[in-house]
């Protein structure tokens, strides 16, 4: 399998045949070198930790398409592997040799999405990259993962700060007449933006109050499903939105898609962002001026981003008594724990709840910390 040979010109020649029958060879100036080279392939040939030397110089654009070709995955996981792939990990390594992709330039790279992405997306991106480079090993392409001990910006544990009407009304008068109607939809439906502008004018149901989910335009323009199998759902809205909507189509009457740039064309991510941030920006400048009217300072006013106004439909919800399974339904979450995850904090009484279980379990102990009476005969919901 291996043997170690001097050359003419004084070199050790060190050769050993891998797994495939492939010959391989390395010079040395000593013997003992060779010789410790020698070892260390036949140990990893026998534990079975061998990389053929040559499989790491493949690209790592080649080996991440071969890679997610593979994949038997979900609609919501195959969406995030591509875009981590194809925005994001693809141009910063895509020309890189597998085998030359170092823990360094793991983080350097995420440290420079940190400073472009929010924590849980920069989080969705390295899962897809500790995903490829762990079947790399097991490929035998590399001997190891670069993806370790990497420092990741820490995930926010803030409670979520629904807007106010008035904050939502403002937007509303902020953004052009072409598309503010869309404001009163996504506060009125908890609908995603890629859900919106995924909308064509015959999924929405005037008589019977209800859009129905069937697809979302994707950031690249291009429409695809919705985010989860839970995702494509009817959503029931009130007049105030079918009212919008009916004003909305009377002034752009539309044959396919419900929301249209002013050239025509569909709605799309780009000319949506746009216009939310110009509208931020006036709505900022009307402050400030208004402050300087009145002689004030100006107040800061709230970072709202278009992901607030499902926070906005949420939150109306559980204020007035909606079960977590409804919430869950018609914001179309995957599972209800990701549902209470977000918006546990909302629900109202749960405090006011725990404190009247626990008086009626323990109501024995108000006479004292002696003798419980009745009480020290039960358990918790249970008679002994």
């Amino acid at each position: 399998m291996a043997n170690i040979q001097k050359r003419d010109n004084g070199k050790w020649r060190a050769r050993y045949r891998d797994l495939d029958g492939k010959e391989h060879a390395r010079h040395f100036d000593r013997k003992v070198d060779a010789q410790r080279w020698i070892d260390e392939v036949t140990a990893s040939l026998v534990t079975g930790q061998y990389v053929d030397p040559r499989a790491g110089r493949v690209s790592f654009e080649t080996y991440a398409k071969r890679w997610e070709d593979s994949l038997i995955a979900g609609e919501a996981r195959e969406r995030i592997t591509d875009n981590a792939l194809r925005l994001h990990l693809i141009p910063a390594l895509g020309a890189r040799t597998m085998a030359a992709i170092r823990r360094n330039d793991v983080q350097v790279l995420f440290k420079a999405l940190s400073g472009q992405l929010s924590p849980g997306s920069v989080r969705n991106v390295y899962d897809v990259l500790v995903r490829l480079m762990t079947a790399a090993v097991d490929d035998k392409v590399i001997s190891e993962t670069p993806c370790r001990k990497i420092t990741l910006p820490p995930l926010a544990d803030e409670e979520i700060t629904p807007p106010t009407v008035a904050q939502v009304a403002a937007m509303v008068e902020a953004m052009p007449p072409y598309i503010c109607a869309a404001i009163v939809v996504l506060a009125g439906s908890g609908l995603r933006i890629g859900e919106l502008l995924g909308l064509k004018v015959s999924d929405v149901d005037f008589k019977l109050g209800t859009i129905r989910i069937e697809r979302q335009r994707l950031q690249s323009g291009l429409i695809g499903p919705p985010k989860t199998s839970k995702s494509r759902r009817t959503v029931p809205v009130g007049e105030v939105v079918t009212d919008a909507l009916l004003a909305h189509l009377a002034a752009r009457p539309s044959k396919e898609w419900l929301f249209t740039m002013e050239e025509g064309e569909p709605l799309n991510y780009r000319r949506w962002k746009t216009e939310w941030n110009c509208a931020r920006r006036a709505l900022q400048a009307a402050e400030k001026e208004a402050a300087e009217r009145e002689g004030r300072k100006p107040v800061e006013l709230p970072h709202m981003v278009t992901h607030d106004l499902r926070h906005f439909f949420a939150s109306a919800l559980i204020a007035g008594g909606a079960s977590v399974k409804q919430v869950q339904i018609v914001l179309g979450h995957a599972s209800a724990v990701i549902t209470l995850r977000i918006y546990a904090h909302l629900w109202p009484g749960e405090e006011d709840r725990t404190r009247s279980v626990m008086d009626a379990v323990l109501g024995g102990l108000r006479t004292g910390c002696g003798q419980l009476g009745d009480a020290t005969h039960e358990s918790a919901g249970q008679a002994a």
